[in-house]
């Protein structure tokens, strides 16, 4: 079967947030011994998998049930993340010896410390009655209806890996730039290197990111991201009239909203939200008059601390971009197995893709890479395993696997629904970094960030920075352009796309 990709015009990518693959879809072909529709192998849960408590006794993984308390807020807290975190997930200790095979036994005793940890806050969102054993409990195909027909109707990834073992930023940095450029935690900080985006306008290819409900995060990342003119970004309405017309660019990076309240699933946040979300991607996407020629990639930044049997492996290829690690890390780790679901009509159902390698989110940077011609960003993802593989059908399907299938409704609620979630407050702290002229002016060095008595409020702030930021970057450019006629010439200098700045 011949490689299809030539045949995709535009690749979307949606990334959601904080689920390793078991607790989505470890039971997608349970009921089929995990053998997919097509016969092939699935790497899924058996019900024997287990992790050991404090005590030393053995906690098996169950299945979530829809008669449970609140089963779409489950695992009930937000479990451990970032490199230590992971490490004891991993290894049942945060300092594994080099050449340590993990054994994936630590989530149990792990969760038990971030439960003790989040109670201990003022507004602790753990809801009562958590138990640590409950890091064991997996959604079903029940539950989970629109990703677990998507994966089914089309294809899934059992080998997909987070690029790094460790939190949100660094791993979405890897997505768009093959490196952290070092980092491993989720202070807020503008990268210094080139990003995919950039790489596409280098090809003179139009490229989007969408925020759900607001500006998105990601424009405030990368030099190139700040620099690009405003048409690149937008909400997810933008999306959803481009996609019906028909006139999506090459590439589309979408962002759930990331309030307590929103879509992006992020533990313990309403997980049938994100399940609406992504029907209301692909009824966009296959209603739309360029369906045949699009391939949706549906991603998970990092497991967030949830369980996962599968040990990831220990062959990545690290950046090579001069940058050091920090905890000493050498980045030859990949992260943990996350939920992965391709879909295009030009893929077969019930495929089950693994791709030529060890597939992580730099896989969709070789994708682009091999589809367009896009330069490598870092080693990482010139060794990258390309998605193109899983596009085998010479002619689109017409048929809908979604067909009849409705989104899941909630009932529950997060404890804290109001409350300004950490990926909300780091979009603050980047755009109050963002320059503009005070009435002396000065451009000063930083806003201070103020605090946010709820959600509301600081995306009030975002919005309306931002939008100031905008006035001053168009301000200044057509200050610019009025110097050069004055002089008769053209506007040299770089454009004006914010301050770049690192944590180097």
């Amino acid at each position: 079967m011949s490689n299809k990709l030539g045949m995709i015009e535009h690749i979307v990518q949606v990334m959601l947030e904080n689920r390793s693959f078991d607790h989505m879809l470890g039971y997608l072909y349970s009921a089929s011994g995990n053998v997919s529709g097509a016969g092939q192998r699935f790497d899924g849960l058996t019900g024997k998998e287990w992790n050991p408590d404090d005590t030393g006794r053995r906690v098996g993984v169950y299945a979530i049930q829809p008669t449970d308390p609140h089963p779409y807020l489950m695992p009930g807290a937000d479990p451990g993340e970032g490199f230590l975190n992971t490490n004891y997930q991993l290894f049942a200790t945060d300092d594994p010896a080099a050449g340590a095979v993990p054994g994936n036994m630590g989530f149990v005793v792990n969760f038990k410390s971030a439960i003790a940890s989040d109670l201990a806050k003022h507004y602790s969102d753990t809801l009562a009655g958590t138990l640590p054993s409950q890091i064991m409990g997996m959604y079903t195909p029940q539950l989970l209806p629109v990703i677990s027909a998507l994966a089914r109707g089309f294809a899934v990834c059992d080998r997909w890996f987070a690029s790094v073992p460790t939190m949100t930023m660094p791993n979405r940095a890897f997505a768009a730039a093959a490196t952290s450029q070092g980092h491993l935690d989720d202070t807020p900080k503008v990268y210094t290197c080139p990003s995919i985006f950039g790489r596409l306008s280098d090809k003179g290819l139009d490229w989007a990111i969408y925020g759900y409900n607001s500006d998105p995060l990601t424009r405030q990342d990368f030099p190139d991201t700040q620099a690009a003119a405003d048409g690149h970004f937008g909400h997810f309405r933008d999306f959803q009239q481009r996609a019906a017309a028909g006139t999506l660019p090459a590439y589309t990076f979408l962002e759930p909203s990331w309030a307590a309240a929103g879509n992006s699933q992020h533990p313990n946040y309403d997980v049938s939200k994100g399940e609406q979300f992504l029907h209301d991607i692909y009824v966009a996407l296959r209603n739309g008059k360029a369906w045949s020629s699009t391939l949706l990639i549906i991603s998970y930044d990092e497991h967030g601390g949830n369980y996962d049997h599968v040990p990831p492996p220990a062959n990545a290829t690290p950046p090579g971009d001069g940058t050091v690690g920090e905890y000493g890390f050498d980045f030859t780790r990949f992260g943990l197995r996350v939920p992965a679901v391709l879909v295009s009509p030009l893929i077969a159902a019930g495929t089950v893709f693994r791709g030529s390698g060890p597939v992580d989110h730099t896989s969709v940077l070789a994708t682009i890479a091999e589809r367009w011609g896009t330069q490598p960003l870092t080693a990482r993802d010139r060794a990258a395993a390309s998605l193109g593989d899983v596009l085998t059908l010479a002619s689109p399907r017409t048929d809908d696997p979604l067909n009849g299938v409705l989104p899941p409704v909630s009932s529950a609620a997060h404890p804290n629904p109001s409350k300004p979630t950490k990926l909300e407050r780091i979009h603050a702290a980047l755009v109050a970094a963002l320059p503009l002229r005070n009435q002396q002016g000065y451009y000063p060095e930083d806003t201070p960030v103020p605090t946010f008595a709820s959600s509301s409020d600081l995306s009030d702030f975002v919005r309306d920075r931002t939008a100031a930021w905008k006035e001053h970057v168009q301000r200044q450019m057509r200050r610019r352009s009025e110097r050069a006629e004055l002089a008769g010439g053209v506007p040299g200098g770089r454009k004006h796309g914010g301050r770049r700045r690192a944590r180097r």
